[in-house]
């Protein structure tokens, strides 16, 4: 019996890289910034086709650290930050030396609930500390409650920064994340939907704020024939050999979304007739999810003995790794003790959610031996 190890989510070659990659040794081009990032950026500005600048980085975080400082962030001011997430998306807020304030997801997405953040805005204005910015997660890929959230904001004047990290591909009612926000930012981790091996994007309105944003990412150096600084710098580039993968892997955006959906709809038959078991899927037809990572919600069962670790356990005796949803940001030791507005709705999904094995390079053999876990657990 073949018990290779199924991962969670693999990057996949394209095939296109090499030619890139190969043109940035051939010319030198090995440090950041070159003819990649520039060609990088260009790629993504053509798929998002809304007059967006793009930055390219070498994280997600740092497009988050950067969209702060442009936003004017600064020591003792509050962000407002989706619990429901991934640590990268409120540790730049404390790089600043800020306060995150944290709000509760709600059940049609698993994203930031509009009814408490609202609750969350009155109550720190009514404190004396309007929050200066709202870090809004597309979980998993799924758009969070755009039309909601937006309204919610403008109303308070408090801008957005769409973390799009794993929602490239994603889009509501017709246009794609990632250019709703004031910022966007994507990542290209090794993991995601497609990978730079590491790296991310900030998506600016203007060539103006993406001019700025390139400033503090290649430490600030000041318009002078020698290194002048007045600023504080961060050396967030992504380099030309990282920027030459994701040229390469730009090909296959659309074949990797189609597979990655065409995973959701293989655990939506899977599951199908198991009761203790619903499938994360997209509310309405406002939505379309790149389905990053498939996931799913397990009823606890005492007497089958059916819950969420003894599925892991299953499938790990079986050698496919799962992995816990996002344990909720206010409940992590290291952000325990700052504002939280909600109930237990993160806290809940956490609890019942795993993530299953989503790579765009799965096999049907692989899906085989997945199917045949779920059905000997829940037989």
């Amino acid at each position: 019996m073949n018990n290779k190890r199924i991962f969670l989510s693999l990057s996949q070659q394209s095939g296109f890289e090499e030619k890139y990659i190969q043109t940035a040794l051939n010319d030198s081009w090995i440090t950041t910034g070159g003819p990649n990032v520039d060609e990088f950026e260009n790629k993504l500005e053509g798929f998002f086709e809304k007059n967006k600048s793009i930055v390219a980085l070498n994280s997600g975080t740092a497009a988050i650290h950067l969209a702060l400082i442009l936003l004017g962030v600064k020591l003792g001011d509050e962000v407002i930050c989706q619990s429901m997430t991934f640590a990268a998306s409120a540790n730049p807020i404390l790089y600043q030396g800020a306060i995150p304030v944290f709000v509760d997801s709600e059940l049609d997405t698993w994203n930031i609930c509009p009814e408490f953040l609202e609750i969350a805005i009155k109550d720190r204005i009514a404190r004396g500390k309007k929050p200066k910015a709202i870090i809004a997660v597309h979980l998993y890929g799924m758009p969070y409650k755009i039309d909601e959230i937006f309204s919610i904001a403008n109303r308070y004047g408090i801008p957005i920064i769409e973390d799009s990290a794993a929602a490239l591909g994603s889009s509501y009612k017709g246009k794609k994340c990632g250019t709703f926000g004031d910022y966007g930012v994507l990542s290209f981790n090794g993991n995601k939907i497609i990978t730079t091996s590491s790296g991310g994007v900030l998506v600016c309105d203007s060539q103006g704020l993406k001019e700025k944003a390139i400033f503090y990412a290649t430490q600030s150096r000041d318009n002078a024939s020698h290194y002048e600084h007045s600023k504080i710098g961060y050396n967030y580039r992504i380099s030309n050999i990282c920027a030459g993968i994701g040229c390469g892997q730009m090909e296959v955006l659309d074949k990797n979304v189609t597979l990655r959906r065409a995973m959701h709809d293989f655990y939506k038959k899977v599951f199908e007739d198991i009761d203790e078991v619903s499938v994360f899927e997209e509310p309405n037809e406002d939505y379309f999810s790149n389905y990053w990572l498939s996931s799913i919600l397990i009823e606890d069962d005492c007497e089958k003995k059916i819950n969420r670790e003894a599925l892991t356990l299953a499938f790990e005796e079986a050698n496919i790794e799962t992995r816990p949803l996002w344990k909720p940001m206010h409940l992590q030791p290291l952000f325990v003790e700052y504002p939280y507005y909600g109930e237990k709705i993160a806290e809940s999904l956490f609890e019942k959610g795993l993530c299953l094995p989503s790579g765009s390079n799965l096999t049907n053999e692989d899906k085989n031996r997945i199917e045949e876990v779920i059905k000997t657990f829940f037989k």
